[in-house]
């Protein structure tokens, strides 16, 4: 049985956002405004976990107690889609360091390909933000998943913009400790393999239609 723990944002401010996402009229410009905005909420709602340390902080009329994280996570985008939620994750956790995962798909097989891959060797304790805005078939951050696990990472949170309920299983299968942070789990996918009713192709629609024929 999954121990996969899913967290649906379902705040009207997240869901106004996800609708311009997913409305086909809004352009490149407005689909980035409306992740920036989303990827935010996401990553508030993530880290909703995270440890705090307390710490004595002077204001200007005497001593409060602050808070800080303890151990910041580490974010890590799935490329190329996931570079859409790098600023919103660093806008919300500034001391936050960032990983990176390259993973193309493949349009006849839809399995991803592996291009890239820039991780801190051991991951052991170390929370993992791992970021793309669309999990469809799971194919892409079962493979990104698998990559951090040989490096330790025992503590991963992976943030979509909307999961896909195939994609969503075949993740809950995965023997590692997975959190789940999105704001919609759409029913399935087409013969493409892309979410239905989903937003359509994220990179794409975030930076214009890619030219790379792999």
């Amino acid at each position: 049985m999954s121990n996969m723990q899913i967290t649906v944002i379902d705040h009207p401010l997240a869901t106004a956002r996800l609708t311009k996402l997913r409305d086909a009229r809004t352009n490149n410009s407005g689909f980035r405004a409306a992740l920036s905005d989303l990827g935010a909420m996401l990553i508030y709602e993530a880290s909703r976990a995270l440890e705090a340390e307390t710490f004595d902080c002077i204001t200007p009329v005497g001593t409060a107690v602050g808070t800080r994280l303890k151990n910041p996570p580490i974010i890590v985008p799935v490329i190329r889609a996931g570079l859409g939620l790098v600023d919103p994750a660093l806008s919300m956790i500034p001391d936050a360091q960032v990983g990176f995962i390259g993973l193309a798909r493949n349009e006849e097989t839809h399995e991803p390909v592996p291009y890239l891959e820039a991780l801190p060797d051991d991951l052991a304790g170390q929370p993992v933000f791992l970021v793309d805005p669309m999990l469809a078939t799971g194919g892409s951050l079962v493979h990104a998943i698998n990559l951090l696990t040989d490096r330790g990472a025992d503590d991963i949170t992976v943030i979509t913009v909307v999961s896909a309920q195939p994609g969503v299983d075949r993740i809950a299968e995965l023997d590692a400790p997975i959190r789940l942070v999105t704001t919609a789990i759409d029913p399935g996918l087409n013969e493409d393999a892309y979410i239905v009713p989903g937003l359509g192709d994220a990179g794409d629609r975030l930076y214009g239609p890619r030219n790379i024929d792999l």
